[in-house]
């Protein structure tokens, strides 16, 4: 039986508890009743994300979430590749039929594929343009590649993109001792594409593939998240990573939440939904100050995510950060810990959409107080514990709180209030929780 966790707060935080008659229970928002939570994710798992920022992280027991590339990892089963007929035959065609609507997802999937420099780079700048909305433009550039490369204006060779090279030198190996520290480690594809402008097979390869040798290496735990690269939002592209991954960076439509992407360059504001998912990335070219007013932002709102997207560290990798301003940033967030919950990206869903799916029962006995909760989520992907408030009568001076084998002995806050309470974690779908006075 897993154990049930508790903290003992020290004052007031919700008034309507405080003056709430004993045996009410609620559910807070966020876990031991923080403010807001961030999560710290990084993209691309380029080796000084773990050489560098992940000690630094340790240091400061902050819990991460990684989002690796798993075709490049030692040991995967799968690696980039075409699903299709062969591109001798589609470059073939292109020279009696022209790039189109109906086509250009094929051709475009085959591009890096054809045993040539250069037709990736196009393959990329496609795929921008389709993830823009401008699949016109993709079509013309698609076209005035194929025509390159039946001139032969291309060298042979293997050609790999920076974000894969830049993810060399880590093993499952030491990813499996990462995780052991605490960390998420997520899908980011097989090779990094722009899905945007792949046809069902080569998506559905990368989608479902990378995922399938993160279940073989690590477990079907770290399958929960995922992030199509460069942060598409194409409609077509979440159909289908929807089916895959229950938690997507990219995009989590909720009808309970707000999404601000990385995008989007609003602040939280004012929403009539219990939740806000606040995307920022961190890049050389954001002022400390402004991320800074981003932690600000969470910590002075009781219902913000911020989601922190941070790509290199200290010279490789996109936008590389260095030790030193990791550091800063860190130590910023670190002194106002006691409002911010920080937690993996997958543990922050998990917590949102339990409690939102949470019921809680509740039953006054002389001497005790006893509390089911519930949730009705798949319980082998949706078992983090919930933080629970319970007022209890002002004559308890002492409280027992226990579930399943598992106990807890904690002095109740009372603080202005007829009546005290208590703050305390809880599994849900686990054994019934008791409270009595000792």
């Amino acid at each position: 039986m897993r154990s049930l966790l508790l903290m003992l707060i020290t004052g007031c935080l919700v008034v309507n508890l405080c003056k709430a008659q004993p045996g009410k229970t609620e559910i807070a928002r966020w876990q031991d009743d923080k403010k807001g939570a961030v999560s710290i994710t990084w993209d691309d798992g380029s080796i000084n994300q773990f050489k560098v920022a992940l000690p630094l992280l340790n240091s400061f027991k902050f819990p991460a979430t990684f989002f690796i590339i798993t075709g490049q990892i030692p040991g995967s089963q799968y690696h980039g590749k075409f699903i299709g007929r062969p591109v001798q035959d589609i470059i073939k065609e292109t020279a009696a039929i022209a790039t189109n609507k109906d086509n250009l997802f094929e051709r475009a999937s085959a591009a890096p594929y054809l045993g040539l420099v250069g037709p990736m780079d196009y393959y990329y700048n496609a795929g921008s343009l389709v993830d823009a909305g401008k699949t016109d433009e993709a079509i013309k550039l698609i076209d005035e590649m194929y025509a390159m490369v039946r001139n032969k204006q291309f060298k042979p060779g293997v050609q790999h993109n920076p974000e894969y090279l830049d993810a060399h030198g880590t093993t499952w190996n030491d990813i499996r001792k990462y995780a052991a520290q605490g960390h998420e480690f997520a899908s980011h594809m097989i090779t990094h594409p722009r899905l945007a402008i792949l046809d069902e097979p080569n998506m559905l390869y990368e989608l479902t593939k990378s995922k399938e040798d993160i279940l073989n290496h690590l477990g079907a735990r770290y399958t929960f998240s995922g992030e199509g690269p460069f942060g598409t939002e194409n409609e077509r592209v979440m159909r289908y990573a929807y089916k895959v991954y229950p938690a997507l960076r990219n995009r989590m439509p909720e009808p309970w939440l707000k999404e601000i992407t990385r995008g989007n360059p609003n602040n939280p504001g004012n929403t009539n939904k219990e939740y806000i998912q606040f995307q920022r990335g961190a890049t050389t070219k954001t002022p400390l100050p402004m991320m800074k007013a981003w932690v600000d932002t969470t910590a002075h709102k009781n219902n913000t995510w911020l989601v922190l997207t941070i790509h290199g560290v200290d010279g490789i990798g996109w936008e590389a950060l260095s030790r030193q301003e990791l550091n800063d940033y860190f130590s910023y967030i670190k002194a106002r810990e006691n409002d911010l919950w920080v937690a993996t990206f997958g543990n922050v869903t998990r917590y949102m959409r339990e409690r939102q799916a949470a019921a809680v029962q509740v039953k006054q006995n002389k001497g005790a107080i006893t509390i089911t909760l519930r949730h009705t989520l798949d319980k082998a992907m949706y078992n983090l514990p919930l933080t629970l408030k319970t007022g209890v009568p002002a004559n308890w001076k002492s409280v027992k709180i226990t579930q399943g084998k598992k106990s807890l002995i904690v002095k109740p806050v009372t603080g202005n209030s007829k009546y005290a309470y208590v703050l305390y974690r809880a599994y849900p779908n686990n054994a019934t929780i008791t409270l009595s006075p000792i």
